[in-house]
């Protein structure tokens, strides 16, 4: 769709850690430097980690602190995060999963060729697509029936429906799991707080800073794992994923909201 509504898509690998990575990020900036990601930013990024249930003992929330390392194109639309045990692919200016998806695998190259890596633990597509009606149209033209959530006499302020399904894909896991979710309000258009753009900008014609009516299509599909670090077989794990995503939008939108993307 040459009008296509993503306005941020990231693409994801867990591997085993790397307690050491800090040792392996010159090299692995130095090769996705010169393969077009010049921008270089060292961050460190607080996480809140809560117990689990089961324990004898309550076990207070403990907060730790994680590095991470943005390696960003100099136009600031796309890059990578890294992390000792993770690499994402992120961008605000989303054009085809053919160019999408291959560089996530780039990062993950760069990563293996640094510190040889054992395996892939996780792997992972998430989309925030943009229904932005136009001038005289509803959200409602947008979406199917079933996602116009409950009519009420008052002014709606916020509404959420969420489906989570087990997939079949592969070759290298058979079973993902797709997390599908449709945020509806009248607010500026957003983030989910857990899918930050982290060191990008937002591509222009995504900045509704005013409140407006719109729907917000947030899908995420992954498998978990243990794959090997063979490119090939984890590009067409990617691809599998995509394609269920890419089922999963028809089935949330109407003909009507696909005319206008076309």
């Amino acid at each position: 769709m040459s009008n296509a509504p993503v306005y941020y898509a990231l693409a994801q690998a867990h591997f085993n850690p790397v307690a050491a990575m800090s040792k392996y990020v010159d090299q692995i900036q130095d090769r996705l430097r010169r393969e077009g990601y010049p921008l270089f930013e060292p961050q460190q990024v607080t996480h809140l980690v809560v117990p689990g249930p089961g324990r004898a003992q309550p076990v207070e929330p403990q907060v730790t602190q994680v590095h991470q390392w943005l390696i960003t194109r100099s136009d600031r639309t796309a890059g990578f995060i890294l992390a000792p045990s993770a690499i994402t692919y992120h961008t605000t200016h989303y054009d085809t999963h053919n160019e999408f998806i291959p560089e996530l695998l780039r990062g993950l190259a760069a990563v293996h060729e640094a510190a040889t890596l054992d395996h892939v633990s996780r792997l992972g597509l998430r989309y925030l697509d943009a229904v932005l009606p136009r001038a005289g149209e509803s959200v409602e033209q947008y979406l199917v029936g079933g996602l116009h959530g409950v009519e009420f006499n008052a002014q709606p302020l916020y509404r959420l429906t969420e489906s989570v399904f087990r997939t079949e894909i592969g070759p290298l896991v058979p079973m993902g799991t797709l997390v599908a979710r449709v945020h509806r309000m009248t607010a500026p258009l957003g983030f989910p707080p857990d899918m930050q753009p982290s060191g990008l900008t937002i591509n222009s014609k995504f900045e509704v800073k005013e409140p407006r009516a719109h729907a917000v299509i947030d899908t995420d599909h992954f498998v978990e794992g243990r794959m090997p670090i063979d490119m090939d077989k984890l590009g067409e794990e990617l691809l599998s994923l995509h394609a269920i995503i890419k089922s999963v939008f028809r089935a949330t939108t109407t003909d009507h909201a696909r005319g206008a993307w076309a």
